[in-house]
């Protein structure tokens, strides 16, 4: 692979005279996608991304390219310099970090960075083979990210990354089923488990009833977890938020918001999920405590929003790309502790009697003051009674309040699982949301929709 730490020092010295910093991503990958149980489309990947941002009297340029010959850093470091000539001074910017200590964190697995195009058609055909009576579609992939960050102040930041994961939608006439996994380690790849829970989940959604809009006691999966936290932390576990009064946590911070079982974090240093050394611009990750037995405890800042609200206020390295900077410090390793419940099973009996949710879709934030969310359920959704899982439902319109939902939590499951969350970033940027299952007093159900596998 390319030497990104070369390269980023490449495009700081042409920077000629400047103040700048630079993210290089370089990503070698493959994805091994498969239709109707028929392993098709492979996909090899192997790119390097620069992203520049030049400082003039307090204006900011950036832009990016894939060509990293000294031509292609010229051009790059030409179109970073005229942006920032024609933008707008921006008042309270920090300027660029200096150097700090990283703290170390594991990551990379010479299993998964040797996994090459064969290995992930077989990994896709295992995954297929564990199915049975529907037909699955989805992907294996796997692949190698490199991130180095360097700057004029003498900033210098590395790391290289692994991830592999497969995702199955296991579907057929009027049923669906879901499953995924991740992990940076090779111990954590069990394509054949995901193939096998996706289809046994789909054959139990044939012949779905209809259920009436009204909140309902539930279970959620990991799955639809994840999506609801990764949601809500937008705006209500960013510091953007809370200084602009978005955030849930505005005005709560030390108050109690939520059952006193929940706890969340915000921690990218677990080797459990997708660890990370540092953020965008180079300054050291650390874990950040949210919420801690049910009681608000703060948000995730970057550098920017820290000099905003002044005096007492520092990064916890949750600056976003550079291209994300309008939204602020973001959460890239959500992690929700483990309860004290063995399985789904307990779970559903400490419901009784309402519904269990696989995994939802279609999300929108309708209310992020008050944590609002409304999506649909999907691939698996099913009528709980006297706690046993019983017929499956129809895909379900929801409207929830995440803390609402939060707020009287039966139980959580005593694992946690690593759902993968890096749609969010255009480039192979592994991130993952640590969460149990769920068993929730409220969940709000506002319609009906389709059928499984419609």
């Amino acid at each position: 692979m390319t030497d990104v730490r070369e390269v980023a020092a490449q495009a700081v010295r042409a920077a000629d005279g400047d103040e700048a910093d630079v993210l290089v991503l370089s990503e070698r990958s493959g994805l091994a996608r498969f239709a109707s149980s028929e392993v098709h489309q492979p996909t090899l990947i192997e790119n390097c991304v620069v992203t520049l941002r030049v400082i003039r009297d307090g204006k900011i340029g950036t832009a990016s390219t894939n060509r990293i010959d000294e031509e292609g850093l010229r051009g790059l470091v030409r179109r970073a310099g005229e942006a920032a000539d024609s933008a707008v001074a921006e008042e309270g910017f920090p300027g660029l970090a200096e150097p700090q200590a990283l703290p170390d964190a594991d990551g990379y697995d010479e299993g998964v960075a040797a996994i090459g195009p064969e290995e992930q058609a077989r990994h896709a055909r295992a995954a297929i083979d564990a199915g049975s009576s529907v037909e699955l579609f989805g992907f294996f992939t796997s692949g190698v990210t490199e991130a180095a960050v360097a700057s004029t102040t003498g900033l210098e930041a590395h790391q290289r990354m692994t991830d592999a994961t497969t995702l199955v939608v296991a579907s057929g006439e009027r049923a669906s089923g879901y499953a995924t996994q991740t992990s940076w380690s090779a111990d954590g790849i069990d394509a054949a488990a995901v193939g096998r829970e996706a289809s046994e989940k789909a054959a139990r959604t044939r012949d779905a009833k209809t259920i009436d809009p009204a909140p309902y006691r539930a279970v959620l999966e990991p799955y639809a977890l994840a999506d609801l936290i990764g949601y809500f932390s937008f705006d209500g576990f960013s510091a953007n938020g809370l200084l602009e009064g978005r955030s849930y946590l505005a005005g709560r911070l030390g108050e109690k918001i939520v059952d006193e079982k929940v706890s969340i974090s915000d921690d990218a240093l677990d080797p459990r999920g997708l660890p990370k050394r540092f953020d965008f611009e180079g300054v050291p990750k650390q874990r950040v405590p949210l919420i801690e037995n049910g009681v608000a405890k703060g948000v995730v800042w970057d550098r920017t929003s820290a000099a905003r609200a002044g005096e007492g206020h520092e990064t916890t390295g949750h600056a976003p790309p550079h291209v994300y900077r309008q939204y602020g410090p973001l959460t890239f390793a959500l992690s929700v502790a483990g309860g004290e419940v063995d399985s789904l099973d307990e779970l559903c009996e400490l419901v009784g009697d309402g519904i269990y949710v696989t995994r939802l879709h279609y999300l929108g934030v309708v209310d992020p003051r008050e944590g609002v969310i409304t999506g649909m359920t999907r691939d698996g959704t099913f009528r709980i009674r006297d706690g046993k899982v019983a017929e499956p439902l129809v895909n379900l319109r929801f409207t929830v309040s995440v803390p609402q939902l939060l707020e009287d939590v039966p139980g959580l499951g005593r694992e946690t699982t690593l759902v993968n969350a890096s749609d969010f970033y255009g480039e192979r940027y592994p991130i993952g949301t640590l969460v149990p299952a769920i068993a929730t007093a409220r969940f709000n159900i506002t319609g009906v929709g389709s059928e499984p596998g419609l």
